[in-house]
């Protein structure tokens, strides 16, 4: 009948001019792009399920770093992946120095791509907008472990296990210091903070500390948690090196559950 097309079952055949057919037919189309889009965003976690269905033939990433040395060997390193490899090529379509930004997600989206952050993070509205834009942002500290996950991912063999989730941020406003203790006195800008949650100090969007909470204190008691809009004193296992203006990023690891059938 000329269609350009094998019609799916279902569809209904419209009689009209070539003209207004084809213009509808346009927009329908640019429409189904877009929803496609949305939904087929790249990430490490169905990497290889994409790569065998032939979505995805060249695996964009954009890479952030904390300085331009780590810039260099995270994007060489990544690079070199496509040597032995021949079913999907890495490509790296932005990298810089500093936190992940709006305009890298919004960047990553258009492209299709994910982010590799090395020793920085998100910040807030980045972090928002990658959550609504399916952006897939993975933050590390060590290259190598980096290079592996997108490795294993490639090769259909990464399987994660656990998620992190962000509980809250804190602004720290004075550093109090004590006989036997430094203490951050600080404000629970967003979210809350709990005494067993994991701990992620930044400054200047750079991650500077990953740890556990010492205490947590509301006055002079222990408690529990501290929810947004209080004050809270905090100190930290092991760390003292903490200033006025850092932000404490609180979060924890969620189990994923898997099946055989994922």
């Amino acid at each position: 009948m000329g269609l350009n097309d094998v019609p799916a079952a279902g569809d209904i055949l419209a009689a009209l001019d070539e003209k207004t057919a084809k213009s509808i037919a346009e927009h329908r189309m640019a429409i189904q792009r877009t929803e496609l889009i949305k939904s087929k965003k790249v990430s490490l976690d169905d990497l290889f399920s994409q790569i065998k269905a032939g979505t995805i033939k060249d695996l964009n990433i954009v890479v952030k770093a904390d300085v331009q040395g780590s810039v260099e060997a995270v994007s060489g390193s990544l690079l070199q992946l496509n040597e032995k490899n021949e079913e999907v090529r890495v490509k790296i379509v932005h990298s810089g120095v500093g936190a992940v930004n709006e305009s890298d997600i919004m960047l990553a989206s258009a492209a299709n791509a994910l982010i590799i952050a090395f020793n920085v993070r998100p910040d807030n509205n980045a972090r928002k907008i990658a959550d609504s834009e399916n952006v897939d942002v993975r933050t590390y500290r060590v290259i190598y472990d980096a290079i592996g996950d997108v490795k294993a991912a490639m090769s259909g063999l990464l399987a994660p296990k656990f998620k992190e989730v962000i509980q809250g941020r804190v602004e720290i406003r004075k550093v109090m210091k004590f006989s036997k203790a430094l203490v951050a006195g600080s404000y629970v800008l967003e979210g809350k903070i709990c005494n067993n949650s994991k701990v992620r100090l930044l400054r200047d969007q750079v991650e500077v500390f990953d740890g556990v909470l010492d205490s947590l204190r509301r006055f002079k008691d222990e408690v529990k948690e501290v929810s947004a809009g209080y004050e809270c004193g905090i100190s930290f296992v092991d760390y003292r090196d903490f200033k006025e203006g850092d932000i404490i990023e609180a979060y924890t690891m969620e189990e994923i559950k898997t099946s055989i059938d994922d």
